[in-house]
């Protein structure tokens, strides 16, 4: 081991001991550089450290491995044994100080659009690199359990928001399975932990404006956008809908890629759900200005689907299907299609008593007797209709709701809904209160105001 990683070895003992892991945090940024230079013998240093007595210099090792990994081609076992370790060992209150700014870095592989100063959390960052490296290893399974118990460790509350949600939703998201990720994605965010809010737990002096603001966007808005695409894979599309719809409607003054394919997936998610566009705020003025426009195929699908006629679904489908399937929204096409022959069949349960599964077909343009039966089982069994077919004649008799709302069960759910509702409003009007009385809410509030009265009394001149 060189003179240069002694040096960093015994510093990372020395200040660990002392317990002035502000002053390491401070610190190790600048041996960021020499760590990934040798990445050959990072495994000489990490035997001279303890993973929880040594949690900051240790993580600067695994940055350094996470940053080398093109060049050094490191076999995909160990790094996410290391990663898996470091999550299970690593000491909590030392990673509290995991925040410096990336001016301190001399390597680091994001592309800066300006001298501004940018903060950001090792963790978050950590745990990013390890997705994208798992991804491009296609090894995504491997990791979801390991970020998950992250967000476990960093989180300061269930229903808390952090950067790494986004990169547990991509892992389960290319792996396919989604048990680990959907209690996370079912729990109402309430706070959202952001690289901002971490440089003011640690009092760090940051600026105003800063990059950190757009990669916390970023994690947030693909957080919602991945999250939306989960929950239409498991079908869940109530709540897929409510994910692309704050992803889409998120306050920006420009879009981006992200919002503009969760805006493809919202009209088409709004399709099956509601059999129209959803309601969307009219303050989201980034939709009517650069979305639509880019959008023009899925609005053609809106209007098709509004005309209740499946078969020209089918043919605009058909028709726009390389689109579809250069945006992978081809099987959310499909289940738009599905939806529209079930919505056709629930407008018959509105007009009559009973059909012949040959009229039904014929009425909704299914292909046959066989297919319509299949439809009308599989609405039956979801409870989305209420009807019996008698197997000899091949008659549908459609039936009302017997549900009578009246039971205990059903009471039970109404006051637990009251009791959420109720919480929700506790939370919102908690929030108002710091919005506030936070300085720069004020200041712009003051600023607007004077704005308006010297609008309404300009000046005048006298030659």
């Amino acid at each position: 081991m060189g003179s240069a990683l002694e040096n960093y070895v015994n510093q990372v003992r020395t200040l660990s001991a002392a317990g002035n892991y502000r002053e390491l945090a401070d610190e190790l940024p600048e041996s960021l550089s020499l760590l990934v230079r040798n990445w050959s013998i990072l495994d000489n240093v990490l035997e001279t450290l303890d993973m929880q007595q040594h949690t900051l210099g240790v993580l600067y090792v695994l940055l350094g491995k996470l940053h080398s990994v093109a060049s050094a081609n490191p076999e995909p076992a160990q790094i996410i044994q290391l990663m898996r370790d470091f999550v299970q060992r690593s000491n909590a209150d030392q990673l509290r100080f995991a925040v410096c700014p990336c001016e301190l870095q001399q390597v680091v592989y994001l592309v800066y659009l300006s001298n501004l100063p940018h903060f950001i959390h090792l963790v978050y960052e950590t745990c990013h690199l390890f997705t994208d490296y798992l991804v491009q290893k296609n090894l995504s399974i491997l990791g979801i359990k390991v970020l998950s118990r992250a967000i476990e460790q960093i989180r300061q509350m269930d229903t808390q928001l952090t950067p790494i949600h986004a990169d547990l939703c991509q892992l389960s998201l290319k792996a396919k399975h989604f048990d680990v990720v959907l209690p996370f994605l079912d729990a109402d965010i309430t706070d959202i932990s952001t690289v901002a809010a971490e440089c003011k737990n640690q009092q760090q002096q940051q600026p105003q404006h800063t990059l950190d603001a757009n990669n916390d966007a970023k994690y947030f808005l693909l957080y919602y956008y991945y999250g939306g695409m989960i929950y239409t894979a498991v079908k869940n599309y109530e709540r897929a809908l409510y994910f692309f719809e704050v992803c889409i409607t998120t306050p920006a003054m420009a879009m981006s890629h992200i919002m503009l394919e969760a805006y493809k997936k919202f009209l088409m998610v709004s399709l099956i759900v509601e059999g129209k566009i959803a309601y969307i705020p009219k303050n989201a003025q980034v939709i009517g200005r650069f979305m639509k426009p880019l959008a023009n195929h899925y609005h053609d699908l809106v209007n098709v689907y509004d005309n209740s006629s499946s078969e020209e679904l089918r043919i605009l489908i058909l028709k726009y299907s390389e689109a579809f399937t250069r945006d992978n929204n081809m099987g959310l096409a499909k289940q738009v299609a599905t939806s529209l022959y079930k919505r056709n069949i629930q407008r018959l349960t509105k007009t009559f008593l009973t059909l012949s599964l040959s009229d039904v077909a014929s009425r909704v343009q299914l292909p046959s007797a066989a297919e319509a039966e299949r439809y009308i089982l599989n609405m039956i069994k979801s409870g989305e209709i209420f009807a019996s077919i008698n197997q000899k004649d091949g008659m549908v008799l459609f039936k009302d709701d017997p549900e009578q709302y009246n039971l205990p069960d059903m009471f039970l759910n109404v006051q637990t809904n009251i009791t959420q509702v109720l919480d929700l409003v506790k939370q919102i009007n908690k929030m108002e209160e710091e919005i506030i009385l936070n300085p720069m809410y004020v200041k712009k509030a003051l600023g607007s105001q004077e704005d308006d009265l010297a609008s309404q009394h300009p000046k005048t001149y006298s030659g």
